[in-house]
């Protein structure tokens, strides 16, 4: 049996038998640029089905056909995580998405800070960069990437339930430390821009009721490292890592 080595993200059910219709854009890809043929395997997953072992039943280059033949990993769904971001330069922000989606961050917010220099982003580009890290990373899981929020109406109207893990660069130095006995809640975890949080932002971030201010490690991180450094604590501390 060939082993299958590309997989994609399709819109469409997955079980036994079941036939997968392709966009032009995924035939091309396949056909045009991967050279897969009649017979080809490809790995499928659609977000909540698990990942599939399909074969190519028809090619095309405007479109094509596949067919699921078992799966080859069942679904696996990450924490109830968020991730609280304010956007950078282009290609910065694009990495966090990116190592948010392979990190385990079940949706991605895009927040506009006091400092924030970015006022808009594409969210149907950064959506394509999370289901492209998804792909490559062996995820059965699409993280949401939302439209661009205004920080101060996120903290208004935010979900009783849900801690908030305040990464706050004027903590640097001191122990990045969460409590264990939060295993299992719904969490969020924000990272500041360039300019760092304001002094009303941070006043009103470290009184919220929710809010765990930490420090990430002695030294003050640029905002896409602080990202993963950020992710990775919560996720050895809280997550699916421990």
């Amino acid at each position: 049996m060939a082993i299958a080595k590309i997989r994609l993200f399709v819109e469409h059910p997955l079980g036994e038998g079941q036939t997968i219709p392709l966009t032009r854009d995924q035939a091309h890809y396949l056909f045009g640029v991967m050279r897969l043929g009649p017979g080809d395997p490809v790995l499928l997953f659609n977000g909540h089905d698990g990942e599939w072992r399909a074969t190519v039943a028809e090619a095309s280059k405007r479109g094509g056909l596949l067919t699921a033949d078992e799966q080859t990993s069942p679904q696996r769904n990450p924490p109830d995580l968020w991730l609280l971001f304010a956007p950078i330069k282009k290609a910065r922000t694009d990495f966090i998405v990116e190592k948010a989606a392979e990190m385990g961050a079940a949706r991605i917010l895009p927040v506009q800070t006091d400092f924030t220099n970015a006022e808009r982003i594409r969210q149907d580009r950064l959506q394509a960069h999370a289901l492209e890290a998804a792909e490559q990373c062996g995820g059965t899981y699409v993280p949401e990437v939302t439209a661009l929020h205004k920080l101060s109406d996120l903290l208004a109207d935010w979900p009783a339930d849900r801690h908030l893990m305040f990464c706050d660069e004027a903590l640097a130095g001191a122990a990045a430390t969460l409590p264990p006995d939060l295993f299992g809640q719904p969490w969020a975890i924000l990272i500041g821009p360039e300019g760092g949080f304001s002094d009303p932002e941070r006043t009103r971030l470290s009184g919220h009721p929710t809010a765990h201010p930490i420090a990430l490690g002695p030294r003050i991180l640029r905002a896409d490292t602080a990202a993963v450094a950020a992710l990775t604590v919560w996720q050895q501390a809280l997550g699916d890592w421990s």
